[in-house]
């Protein structure tokens, strides 16, 4: 590289003329290749996991919207259940629905994107370091709250501290190897990292919401709130009744409304939230013309409830889409804290005795899929047989494998009619290994305790889908009492591990990482409000847990990955329910449309949606 000329004087004066020298020093070292230095990193406006990731423009909106809909109007939503807070950080109380209107995070990733990508929100910038232990933050100089107080880089370290120290343990599970956090001024923030190998801890950090210090400086995050917090997001709570409705108002003049990430989203001047007692009754109300969008999950109701006139005279609009999401687990997850469902040979009993089959061609009308694996429909799933990379994790973990690890994953037995009596064998014998048996009609141990096990549900729907599974386990002498109880109740035990077996379902991510030590690990089993939901501890699995959050590249990832479920699988803690590939919903069309990409894979973006033309604006927004 030639040194540009300079026909100035040759003598050196002062700072001037040093800087010159740096900048000249600068650009030599570029050339010599010297880019990777922390003097000369540029921040960048997006991060990603890896350097071939999709989705890293950060000044094009997203792909789903239009970004010329029309703006105003009021939009109806429905909820079912109800809430006593407007804090949805805390691990008690219920949260209000839709809060996440009102806040925002440092970053963002764009929707429908396989991989993990982050686009900046809050922030204006990232500057990772080459050796990855740090990371600046910048953020926008025109960020502002509710209360027009700016958000600033105080916001960002108090908000980062109150979560780990008050909030849901989930937090502390995320953020664990960030040791550090320290304001640089008004408006930079800079992250220090415990190590090197978690290459989506950066990205985490970023999906950190930032809360107002000066709101919450004499409140706990911890604990429930009955006034809603003056977010910087594009919507602030106007009006609440207490567990019945919430209305939310566009923020005027809100500063973010011309960032790419916000353009041709938030269209509705208005968002009211309405709660009803059950989906059913949710339903109805749509029906009758109190709500504009319904998202449908039973099958059933889908099928044969949908025969009223506002469907047959077009009013309502119906719509399958199609989509590819990750599916992760869902089913009946077994609590291995209860004695009786402690032991393996138990747990694999319960599920061969669960026949999805049946189930799926008497209630579904066989639209249903079961889950295959804990990362269902993505890269992560293990395959029947380890590969040369997960034996290869596996020689290097310190804790030894039992040798059927390293053999074909448990079979998932399809149900149906025709095997049920094999499965009942099999599960007999496995009954029989861990020391129960058969007497008087009862099923009972050799202390004489009888095998009595509770299912907790919030869903009355549901009550006819666990009456043949109860059935079922009676014919062997075991009790399932399935225990419907209402929201409040079930968020408390659930978060408390209060149950015996529960149907959740634990979503994951298309880069799973740190989160999945809120999912399986020891720690996690013995933190109340974790998502450990069957209470594994297991050293192994802790192991493996950490080996994938340090995975170097996407193929050590996979591997990584594939191992965990091959170890969860061997586990039989959760017996597979079933998903759809389907999208199902409608809405009002006389009120509201979609945009015209709104199949995309970004799923069910509303808030890309715009009232009808034509529609009246019936409320004149925030004053």
């Amino acid at each position: 590289m030639t040194m540009p000329t300079n026909t100035a004087p040759t003598r050196l004066h002062g700072a001037k003329n040093l800087r010159s020298l740096l900048v000249c020093l600068a650009l030599l070292l570029l050339a010599a290749g010297w880019g990777a230095s922390p003097l000369l990193a540029a921040p960048a406006a997006v991060l990603a996991v890896w350097d071939d990731a999709d989705g890293q423009d950060a000044h094009k909106p997203y792909t789903h919207v239009d970004v010329n809909a029309p703006k105003g109007g009021r939009l109806r939503l429905s909820a079912v259940g109800t809430f006593d807070s407007f804090n949805p950080f805390s691990p008690r109380g219920v949260s209000a629905a839709q809060l996440a209107l009102t806040y925002e995070t440092l970053g963002v990733t764009p929707p429908g994107v396989k991989d993990f990508v982050i686009r900046g929100l809050l922030a204006e910038s990232f500057d990772l370091a080459p050796d990855r232990l740090s990371m600046v933050v910048k953020l926008r100089p025109e960020a502002r709250f509710a209360d027009d107080m700016p958000v600033t880089a105080h916001d960002v370290v108090f908000t980062f501290h109150a979560l780990i120290r008050e909030a849901s343990p989930v937090y502390r599970a995320y953020y664990e190897q960030v040791t550090g956090v320290e304001a640089l001024g008004e408006k930079e923030v800079r992250f220090t990292f415990a190590a090197a190998d978690s290459r989506e801890l950066p990205l985490i950090v970023c999906q950190m919401p930032v809360l107002p210090a000066h709101w919450w400086k004499d409140r706990n995050l911890g604990e429930p709130q009955t006034e809603a917090m003056p977010g910087s997001g594009p919507y602030r709570l106007a009006h609440s009744v207490m567990g019945t409705r919430l209305i939310y108002v566009l923020r005027k003049n809100w500063w973010g409304s011309h960032l790419p990430v916000n353009q041709g989203r938030y269209n509705f001047t208005t968002v009211q939230v309405d709660y009803y007692r059950d989906s059913s009754v949710a339903r109805e109300a749509f029906f009758a013309g109190e709500a504009d969008f319904y998202s449908e999950r039973n099958i059933k109701d889908w099928t044969n409830a949908y025969h009223v006139p506002a469907v047959r005279d077009g009013r309502i609009v119906r719509q399958v889409v199609e989509h590819d999401a990750l599916q992760g687990i869902g089913g009946i997850f077994m609590n291995t804290r209860r004695p009786f469902l402690a032991g393996a040979r138990v747990r694999r009993a319960l599920l061969l005795l669960f026949d999805f089959t049946w189930l799926n061609n008497a209630f579904f009308y066989k639209e249903y899929s079961r889950y295959t694996s804990f990362f269902t429909n993505a890269p992560f799933a293990a395959q029947p047989l380890p590969g040369d990379r997960e034996i290869a994790l596996l020689r290097t973990v310190r804790h030894a494998p039992a040798p059927h690890i390293f053999g074909p994953l448990p079979d998932i037995p399809p149900g149906g009619r025709h095997n049920e009596r094999e499965r009942m064998r099999q599960a007999l014998q496995l009954l029989a290994e861990a020391g129960w048996s058969i007497q008087d009609g009862r099923m009972v141990n050799a202390e004489g305790h009888s095998l009595m096990l509770t299912l907790l549900s919030n869903s009355p729907a549901m009550q006819r889908v666990y009456m043949p599974f109860r059935n079922t386990l009676a014919r062997l002498g075991i009790v399932l009492n399935v225990r419907l109880v209402d929201q409040t109740q079930y968020i408390a035990r659930l978060r408390s591990f209060d149950y015996d077996m529960i149907h959740v379902v634990a979503r994951q991510s298309s880069n799973p990482g740190n989160e999945q030590r809120s999912f399986w690990t020891s720690v996690a089993a013995k933190t109340r409000g974790s998502r450990n939901y069957a209470g594994i501890s297991d050293p192994l699995v802790d192991e493996v847990v950490e080996l994938l959050i340090a995975s170097p590249s996407r193929a050590d990832l996979y591997a990584a990955a594939a191992l965990l479920d091959r170890l969860l699988q061997h586990g039989c803690y959760v017996i597979p329910g079933w998903y759809s590939s389907r999208l199902r919903f409608s809405w009002r069309q006389e009120r509201i449309r979609p945009p015209k990409n709104f199949v995309a894979a970004s799923g069910m973006d509303i808030f890309a949606w715009h009232m009808a033309p034509d529609t009246a604006t019936d409320t004149p927004g925030e004053k």
